[in-house]
């Protein structure tokens, strides 16, 4: 038993001694030169739940002599209501101490540097945990409603980034700020160190030549991105604004590199051939012996011709490249403008669908309402006559009926006799005209009865 027990005891003191080891080669990176201001960005949203922003900073690659941009980015806890305190450089005896972030149940002191978006020198307002998910704060932390839904809305007291962007404490111009007794306390609670997705974030930082600040002048290309490692793409956020870089005078100034590394270093940086200056001839050593003088002349006349044709023939190569590049984007830009028109093309074809539609379904509602009210004219039209008793006979107008009276003596025509009376038996204009000539001969039938009378009268 006794034995187990100081098995037992080593390997604590040795897993003790294993984290001691590690927290010291951690932070054991001492730079002279004082890291670059921070970038000013925007925070890109949170691509899902129980995700955790890490701040973007400066780090230092000693093989490179040079600090690089490590862009912010969003990672997932390592537990559940742990946090991450970001690293941050302080002033120490030899120049600038880098300390590293870790995971811890809470925010330990991180330089009082201001990085924004609820990281504002000391603690977090950017969210909390709560039941084993973590709610944002949105006021200070940029977050899709519509994905997730643990938000609130709390609003703290910050400071202007675009003011305060110093990215060291301590030393000349660096921010002065000390750990509050709180934080002290937090330093001896369980931490885990970056993740695996963190640190292929930071080596892939690392090996983009334009993170470094000797080549982005304190302005890198992005500055923060939604998901770790991705560099490009929509959410792939760039400065509103650099920060102020100072070039060393010395590069040597940093961590030291391998010997020699710092002189073989071409003292001015050029992107392309046609930016260098013209070559120069170099002139050979005068050794005193004319043979050897011509023979040293030749063998530089010989190098510039080589060097000269090679300078050449690399930059015909980088202008087609990059004749090349230009064609294709100018393919891909008249590409976008075709699919554009065409996109547009049919949208208008579409709306002319409709409109043509809802023009034929109003002609065909006004035709069958047409033909409705047509039907109905037509057999209200074509219906029988209700029953109903005859009229009696009506008289014509301006006609008057005789009496039936008696003819005169001797009178004969088409009458006949019903009930001891004569009656006329046409009407209309045909019985009027014979009605007129009967009584043009009974008057000169009268005539003659009268004329015969006085004869007799005036003879007797």
């Amino acid at each position: 038993m006794l034995r187990v027990a100081c098995v037992r005891s080593l390997v604590l003191l040795f897993a003790l001694l294993w984290t001691v080891c590690a927290s010291v080669a951690q932070i054991a990176i001492t730079v002279a030169l004082a890291p670059p201001e921070l970038p000013v960005y925007e925070q890109p949203p949170c691509p899902g739940e129980d995700y955790f922003w890490t701040p973007g900073y400066w780090a230092w690659d000693a093989d490179g002599d040079d600090y690089y941009w490590v862009p912010g980015t969003w990672v997932p806890a390592p537990e559940v209501g742990y946090f991450w305190t970001p690293p941050y450089w302080g002033w120490g005896e030899r120049g600038y101490v880098f300390y590293p972030g870790y995971w811890g149940p809470h925010i330990g002191f991180y330089g009082g540097i201001v990085y924004g978006f609820g990281y504002w020198g000391h603690g977090y307002d950017g969210g909390r945990w709560y039941r084993r998910h973590f709610f944002y704060n949105r006021s200070v932390t940029n977050v899709n409603v519509t994905i997730i839904h643990n938000v609130y809305n709390e609003t703290v007291e910050t400071r202007d980034v675009n003011v305060t962007r110093v990215s060291y404490n301590g030393g000349n111009g660096g921010i002065n700020a000390r750990p509050t007794a709180e934080e002290e306390s937090f330093a001896n609670e369980r931490r885990f160190q970056a993740t695996s997705v963190q640190t292929q974030h930071i080596q892939a930082a690392r090996g983009n030549a334009e993170f470094r600040a000797s080549v982005n002048r304190g302005n890198p290309p992005v500055v923060a991105t939604e998901r770790a490692g991705e560099f490009s793409g929509r959410n792939a956020v760039a400065a509103r604004a650099g920060g102020h870089y100072t070039p060393p005078p010395n590069r040597g100034n940093g961590s030291r590199p391998a010997e020699g590394a710092a002189s073989n270093r071409p003292p001015t940086s050029y992107g392309h051939v046609k930016e260098l200056p013209p070559m120069e001839h170099s002139t050979p050593p005068n050794s005193g012996n004319a043979k050897l003088d011509e023979k040293y002349q030749q063998q530089q006349q010989k190098l510039y011709d080589k060097q000269n044709q090679e300078r050449q023939r690399l930059q015909q190569q980088q202008e087609n490249e990059h004749q090349k590049f230009q064609q294709k984007q100018a393919n891909q830009a008249k590409q976008r403008q075709q699919e554009a028109q065409r996109q547009q093309q049919q949208q208008q074809m579409q709306q002319r669908q409709q409109q043509m539609e809802q023009r034929h379904q109003q002609q065909t509602q006004q035709m069958v309402q047409r033909h409705a009210e047509q039907q109905q004219h037509l057999q209200q039209t074509q219906a029988p006559p209700p029953s109903h008793v005859s009229p009696p006979p009506q008289h014509h107008e301006g006609l008057v009926p005789l009496p039936a009276d008696p003819p005169p003596p001797g009178v004969t025509g088409d009458s006949s006799r019903e009930g001891g009376r004569t009656s006329s038996v046409s009407n209309g204009p045909l019985s009027n005209s014979k009605r007129a000539f009967e009584g043009g001969a009974l008057m000169n039938k009268a005539t003659s009865c009268l004329v015969s009378i006085v004869s007799l009268a005036a003879g007797g």
